[in-house]
């Protein structure tokens, strides 16, 4: 089957020698345990495969068998996602083979959702062969080979949609196999597709800067130091996860609401991938502190519960993402007496935000230069390399590729228009002793109560807009009880001990999704503002080597495991982990996007 399938129409594994990277776009649901094979078996193989398989939903009904005397299709079977839409990055040999399953109704529909430069492509016959080599033409890279099974009478339409769309046809009209190879004589696409930040081969010379050594920060040094890149890692703090990176718990859950909105597909596919990543980390003996009872979320109202509870029926979601719980039930399940049902995620919970940023930098630590007690004031390029720049304009580091993973301030360094972020404090508490000692699980609604052990339990926590004091505050205490009690009742019959507190600040964006991606070169975008009063995301200049990865507002467990595989597959060129409908949604370029299409910016 290797032979058949790769040898000889995508001339493998001859094009992938010594290449850095090769991917390969499947519609077949065949290729990639064979090519995972092919590549294993080859010593000259690329460093990195990725494998994009398309299929529906049904597809992740039928895992490979766990019987199957075959190591790697075991070691599929072990990997296989939960039954949920989306697309699904599952990583094998260390990261070096990648498997991004698609999964949506129609092929063609949802490789169009997705963002990527192939190589090579094994597709299954369609109905329309027109519209899919047309998307096949916007991502095809230099040279790549077409392969699609078909009956010698559906030849004639497929060679005329591969030929119109830019591709040569190089099997004959009689052969069970058209094959075919990306050479277009004219230009049949608006944009390239994804291509390196770097498209140097010298890993030596592959550096990166990361400002801000929190969640974000320790999970973007995470992704590249795992490509082979080297990190300076710099921080205002004596050591990382010191601001909200350094609260005792915090919690981690999908969204799931009435209907499947951009933030809830977000909030899924953030919230699996970083499921991988810890699960990855635990496998290398690093202890996360992850509670493993699942999550109890408590609905704002008895009509509210009713509603997600016919969504999920609806969306026929997996009982092992979600489940809708009665009054009763989610009493039952959480120990504690609650005020109204709800919905459990098996798979939510607790986990220590700064556990998880010191196993991931060291698992790096290799590749990390540390820079703590520094703050960066200003960063500039000079048309080769970013510098960052201390106080006293003292030269901090150089490289290629930066990324601003500073929470508030990566705004102010970027120069971002129309002052798109704000600060949020919130205080936390922790509870002596109290009516909620019985508490089984992390339970969330109006506030948050999460068991930390030995009669302690930690709530909050408090939703102060650009209120920057510092100062523990005994209101903030009571606002967090009484925000609790509102979902755990028992919590208001006896007097309750405070016994901490802590103050943190979170970074919110106005539509309060995040800024995660490449920044767009503003001052270009000025000048020419006119032309772009109709653009799209992917008209847009871009900074050359700057990223960014802040604003999570609350969830940055969920995000920010995702946004560094985001950003290293953008500087790599990549396939993006996700839609490039929910990359543009928390693009830290929309706000001036959204101003260039209202006509809000002239001239600079």
């Amino acid at each position: 089957m290797t032979d058949s399938l790769f040898l000889a129409p995508h001339e493998l594994p001859a094009r992938w020698l010594h290449r850095r990277v090769f991917t390969f776009v499947d519609t077949t649901s065949s290729a990639f345990l064979p090519l995972w094979q092919l590549w294993r078996d080859d010593d000259a193989r690329c460093d990195r495969l990725h494998v994009v398989a398309i299929a529906p939903l049904d597809a992740l009904d039928h895992p490979p068998s766990i019987d199957d005397a075959a190591p790697l299709a075991v070691e599929l079977a072990r990997a296989w996602p939960m039954r949920v839409p989306g697309v699904h990055r599952l990583e094998f040999d260390e990261g070096r083979v990648v498997l991004t399953l698609a999964i949506g109704d129609g092929v063609q529909a949802m490789l169009s959702k997705l963002w990527l430069r192939a190589d090579a492509f094994q597709l299954a016959p369609s109905d329309d062969p027109s519209k899919l080599c047309k998307t096949l033409a916007r991502f095809a890279g230099d040279g790549a080979t077409v392969c699609i099974d078909s009956s010698a009478d559906l030849h004639p339409a497929w060679r005329r949609a591969l030929e119109s769309s830019g591709f040569e046809c190089l099997s004959a009209a009689t052969d069970a196999r058209l094959v075919a190879r990306f050479a277009p004589r004219w230009r049949v696409r608006r944009h390239e597709p994804p291509l390196p930040c770097d498209p140097s081969t010298n890993t030596n010379t592959r550096e990166a800067i990361v400002i801000g050594a929190g969640l974000a920060g320790c999970a973007v040094t995470s992704r590249l130091a795992a490509r082979g890149w080297r990190v300076t890692l710099i921080d205002r703090h004596a050591s990382p996860a010191r601001d909200a990176s350094g609260n005792p718990a915090g919690v981690f859950h999908p969204i799931v609401w009435r209907d499947d909105s951009v933030a809830a597909r977000l909030t899924r596919a953030g919230f699996l991938y970083a499921l991988r990543r810890w699960h990855a980390l635990e496998a290398s003996h690093h202890d996360l502190h992850r509670s493993g009872a699942g999550l109890l979320q408590i609905a704002d109202s008895p009509g509210d519960a009713d509603a997600l509870a016919a969504a999920i029926a609806r969306f026929a979601y997996p009982s092992d993402y979600v489940q809708p719980m009665t009054r009763a039930d989610a009493s039952r399940i959480a120990g504690v007496e609650v005020a109204r049902g709800g919905w459990f995620f098996p798979r939510g919970g607790a986990i220590s935000p700064a556990a998880v940023c010191a196993a991931q930098l060291a698992d790096a630590s290799l590749r990390i230069t540390s820079r703590m007690r520094t703050e960066v004031t200003r960063i500039a390029h000079d048309g080769r390399v970013w510098r960052a720049f201390d106080a006293s304009d003292s030269e901090i580091a150089s490289a290629p590729v930066v990324v601003l993973a500073n929470a508030h301030d990566a705004a102010r360094l970027a120069g971002l228009y129309g002052e798109p972020t704000r600060g949020v404090r919130g205080q936390l508490s922790v509870l002596d002793r109290s009516a909620l000692d019985a508490l089984r699980m992390p339970v969330i609604g109006e506030g948050y109560a999460v068991p930390l052990g030995a009669h302690e339990t930690l709530i909050g926590a408090t939703y102060d807009i650009d209120d920057p004091d510092r100062e523990i505050r005994e209101a903030g205490h009571r606002e967090n009880i009484a925000r609790v009690a509102g979902m755990l009742p028992h919590l208001s019959l006896a007097p309750t001990h405070v016994r901490a507190g802590r103050v943190a600040f979170r970074c919110v964006t106005s539509d309060r999704v995040p800024m995660i991606g490449q920044f767009a070169d503003e001052r270009a975008a000025r000048q020419d503002a006119h032309r772009l009063s109709g653009a799209w995301p992917l008209d847009l200049p871009r900074m050359p080597g700057l990223y960014g990865a802040f604003a999570f507002g609350s969830r940055g467990l969920v995000w920010a495991a995702l946004a560094a595989e985001l950003i290293a597959s953008l500087v790599e060129g990549e396939p993006w982990p996700i839609e490039r409908e929910l990359a543009e949604a928390i693009d830290p370029a929309r706000l001036l996007l959204k101003a260039l299409r209202h006509g809000e910016i002239g001239l600079a």
